[in-house]
């Protein structure tokens, strides 16, 4: 089955650094155009970015350009997202997303939590 498995959030401080790592198993991730969202609390989820499957094109919400930068290790079948210059309002769980014919799988998350 498809399995998507978020890690690396935690406690960062405003202006700090974080990257999160999302490992899939269960599909053939280098064919797939994986995405970034995340659901801060009694908000919405909403997208952060995706890239295309060789990691040639890219996309970001506006909050996340010049912030935020999505990469991807095929060899591993891993997305990444490196997140700099973090402020409280991206608090948020971060959920990895891919789009199997037409059908949403997402990971269980992982919280990040931006404080002083």
């Amino acid at each position: 089955q498809v399995q998507l498995v978020e890690s690396g959030g935690g406690l960062v401080q405003p202006g700090g650094s974080l990257t999160l790592s999302c490992a899939a198993s269960g599909i053939a991730f280098r064919s797939r155009l994986m995405n970034w969202y995340r659901q801060a609390p009694e908000k919405e989820r909403e997208f952060v970015a995706n890239i295309s499957p060789y990691g040639d094109q890219a996309s970001y919400a506006n909050f996340a350009k010049g912030r935020f930068t999505i990469s991807r290790d095929n060899n591993k079948s891993t997305l990444y997202l490196q997140m700099n210059n973090l402020a409280p309002e991206d608090t948020a769980i971060y959920y990895c997303k891919a789009i199997l014919d037409g059908v949403d799988y997402w990971g269980k998350g992982t919280l990040v939590t931006v404080s002083s």
